[in-house]
């Protein structure tokens, strides 16, 4: 299907050397992403949906450009897409949501917080063997289905440190999000500024502008999720 190539280019953007060609699939994956983002900001549990059209857009992309590790992250955002969708539509006996906005409790975020710096440690001391075998795991089982894929020629990565926080942050903010944490906007927005400098200082001007936006979103989802977080620690309060 045409409209699934990367090479289907919907529009030429000048930024950066030689400018940026933006395909169909790209354009319509992107786009599927902010709202997704905007949309769970507001606590609207149609962002799953959007969110799983951005992650199997994506995942056919890299497929495509032979990024296997990261369609593999892809499948995780996949099943965390699935499950939010599930967590955030369960109801109370009374007809209520059951998971409310909050904040997570100081022994839950300092556990989680230890996770992150272990996790971001080793993955930046074993990032390049780490992605070289998930690569090859994606291309066995690609080709276990009869797909004509042969493995890549890895390069060792550019920014391995912030690599590895990329990931593992991106992970565990998909987690707290799924568990309406306000914490996990905070994390976004760390994860998006890390993602403007990385695209900006690689000249990939396009993805740093969708960056910058996403920052946006992401600032403006921590005030939202705050003020409701208040909202519902005073109306325990009236409560008790």
């Amino acid at each position: 299907m045409d409209f699934l190539s990367t090479h289907n280019i919907l529009v030429h953007i000048p930024l950066g050397a030689g400018g940026y060609d933006l395909s169909w699939i790209e354009a319509t994956g992107t786009l599927a992403g902010l709202l997704c983002i905007w949309l769970a900001s507001q606590e609207k549990i149609i962002n799953y949906a959007f969110g799983l059209i951005n992650v199997t857009l994506f995942a056919v992309i890299f497929f495509q450009i032979q990024l296997y590790a990261s369609l593999l992250l892809q499948l995780f955002f996949l099943v965390a897409n699935i499950y939010g969708w599930y967590a955030w539509s369960r109801q109370t006996a009374d007809h209520q949501q059951a998971l409310k906005i909050r904040w997570m409790g100081l022994p839950k975020a300092l556990a989680w917080l230890v996770v992150c710096i272990v996790a971001i440690a080793l993955m930046t001391r074993y990032i390049n063997p780490v992605f070289a075998w998930l690569t090859a795991i994606a291309v066995e089982a690609m080709q276990a289905m009869g797909l004509a894929v042969t493995q890549p020629t890895l390069q060792p990565d550019a920014f391995p440190f912030w690599d590895a926080c990329l990931m593992v942050l991106s992970i565990v903010a998909m987690i707290l999000m799924t568990r309406k944490y306000v914490e996990n906007w905070l994390i976004w927005v760390v994860i998006n500024v890390i993602s403007v400098m990385i695209f900006a200082r690689q000249g990939v001007w396009a993805m740093a502008v969708e960056y910058v936006i996403l920052t946006l979103i992401a600032l403006n989802g921590s005030w939202l999720w705050i003020r409701s977080a208040r909202q519902q620690g005073e109306e325990r309060a009236l409560s008790l």
